[in-house]
């Protein structure tokens, strides 16, 4: 790159956090970013769908913007995509599947037409604006998975994107040691290492260790199998699919995440199906329980997923009976596992056998260990090494860990979202920051949290809410008829007519003592919001919302 003079490297999201995963990277004048993914909300967010990276920084800048970039196909790496793209106007590159997946959401979002969707292949070099970018292959629990290499005058900065060593995967793709042994020979400035199993001693088992343990588990079982995972767990549905025809047994889809995934794969070839394994559900209830495999989403306790409706009893195809055996194949994302446990115990109480992570090997996660991590590190040789994707204790126990192996102290930084880091030959500084907001979707909407939603959300989910109708003449300023109230979710109904006359005697008491003598509804409105909820704080000690609607009489 002409004149060249500096590196920047920003996260928007990804780091002291699992999942929302975004990466800037400038060179010069020049932006790419790396993954656009979601952040599944915690239990203290009623009404959230998930969380996205703030995109103003690249809004402003996004004459600048010239890609994005993908490692992989994974929610927590794409599921932000249409939001992103509908601000930001750039071309995306992805591998086959990931173009794939990312086709498909967007086609339901309506924005596939505008939408310049570009599939690379694993060590094409690509020139995008300023960029000479590389990309190549990983290990990782989806196919296609991808680390990304981009070669600037100072040496190469490499992103791992998720990522795992195996040396014997389903798909049969190894991590390419070759590129990264090359890229290491010829100067790495920096290394972006994936966090999350930072703290995890030893190595990540391979996928293939849990073939054997998962396909006992189905030979055991005395009637129908339920197999839950991720939808993008292809390799875990090739374990099931193979199993199945060992054992004599018929497999139907439920949930339609997992359904069209499991269709695209072995349209593209990435799933290996023997002829008549495959069924509908319809074909399915006719047949013997044990000669039946279910695949279903709902691992993570989403309360709308298959699974999950069935352990409440409420999924309007399939009911779970005594004899049935779930396996639940994953581990909860760090926040899930109330949910998680909750519906194993409701399976457990409708009859179920249930073998989880906890009682069975039935699942390997995707991520590195500490020793891999090790390995990497002696691999690339980098000058300068950010932590990535993880909570802060994650970046933390990995910053450590290359420290262990010979990386200066002053030549590690641990990041959070928002902090700007400078990088030349030399050295690597956090310059700046750029404030963040958390933006929430629920349904199709994104929102700000400074729009006080989700205050109020909280507020309502723990103490219910309170509407207070008044009808007000003006002259003189007093109530016409005594007040209305509703009440939801607020538990001190018993208390009602007490409440309504108490809530009379203060809103009486507010507008005598209104001395304004131009009348501000929305001043009395407010006064007689704060007077009733300190009276239902008083006498109930709780703290409802109150909503006060107030209709004058004249």
């Amino acid at each position: 790159m002409s004149n060249f003079s500096k590196i920047k490297i920003i996260p928007l999201g990804g780091l002291g956090e699992i999942g929302r995963n975004m990466m800037v990277i400038e060179l010069d004048e020049e932006i790419i970013v790396i993954d656009a993914g979601i952040l599944f909300p915690s239990s203290d967010m009623p009404g959230v769908d998930f969380i996205i990276a703030d995109i103003n920084y690249l809004i402003k800048n996004q004459d600048r913007v010239q890609a994005i970039l993908l490692t992989h196909g994974h929610e927590d790496h794409i599921g932000a995509l249409p939001y992103v793209l509908s601000e930001l106007n750039v071309p995306v590159y992805a591998s086959r599947l990931t173009h794939s997946l990312i086709t498909m959401k967007l086609r339901e979002h309506g924005l596939l037409q505008q939408s310049n969707l570009q599939v690379i292949q694993p060590n094409e070099l690509l020139k995008i604006g300023g960029f000479d970018i590389e990309f190549f292959r990983v290990c990782h629990s989806i196919p296609d998975s991808m680390g990304i290499a981009i070669h600037t005058p100072y040496g190469a900065i490499v992103h791992t994107g998720d990522f795992k060593i195996d040396h014997t995967p389903i798909d049969k793709h190894k991590m390419d040691f070759a590129t990264l042994s090359r890229l290491a020979a010829e100067g790495v400035l920096v290394l972006l290492a994936d966090s999350t199993y930072a703290e995890v001693d030893g190595y990540t088992p391979s996928e293939s260790t849990i073939q054997s343990p998962i396909d006992l588990k189905i030979s055991q079982a005395p009637g129908r199998i339920i197999v839950a995972t991720f939808a993008s767990l292809i390799s875990r549905m090739q374990i099931v699919l193979d199993s199945a025809h060992r054992h004599d047994r018929k497999v139907a889809v439920v949930g339609r995440s997992m359904s069209n995934n499991l269709k695209m794969a072995i349209k593209m070839g990435y799933l290996n199906v023997e002829p008549n394994i495959l069924i509908s559900l319809k074909e399915a209830k006719k047949l013997p329980d044990s000669k039946t495999i279910l695949l279903a989403t709902g691992t993570q306790g989403e309360p709308t997923s298959a699974l999950v409706r069935m352990s409440r009893n409420e999924h309007k195809d399939v009911k779970i009976v005594s004899g049935d055996t779930v396996i639940l194949s994953s581990s909860p994302i760090p926040g899930n596992e109330s949910l998680v446990a909750k519906t194993i115990d409701d399976l457990y109480r409708l009859g179920a056998k249930v073998f989880s992570s906890r009682n069975a090997e039935v699942h390997v996660h995707g991520h590195a260990s500490r020793e891999e991590l090790k390995l990497l590190l002696n691999v690339v040789q980098p000058k300068f090494y950010i932590p990535i994707h993880g909570e802060y204790r994650h970046l933390v126990a990995n910053t450590e860990l290359a420290q262990s192996v010979g990386i200066e102290p002053q030549n590690t930084l641990v990041l959070e979202n928002g902090y700007v880091v400078e990088i030349d030959a030399k050295q690597a500084n956090i310059t700046s920051y750029i404030p963040l907001e958390q933006i929430f979707i629920s349904g199709q909407k994104p929102w700000h949290n400074s729009d006080f939603q989700l205050n109020q959300r909280s507020r309502i989910s723990k103490s219910g809410i309170v509407v207070v109708g008044l009808n007000i003449k003006e002259k003189p300023l007093a109530l016409s008829n005594e007040p209305t109230i509703i009440s939801y979710g607020f538990p001190e109904l018993n208390k009602i007519e007490a409440l309504s006359e108490k809530t009379s005697q203060v809103v009486h008491f507010t507008l005598e003592n209104n001395s304004d003598s131009v009348i501000d509804w929305y001043k009395i409105r407010e006064n007689i919001t704060t007077v009733v909820a300190d009276m239902l704080y008083k006498e109930t000690k709780r703290r409802p919302v109150v909503l006060i609607l107030v209709q004058s009489a004249g």
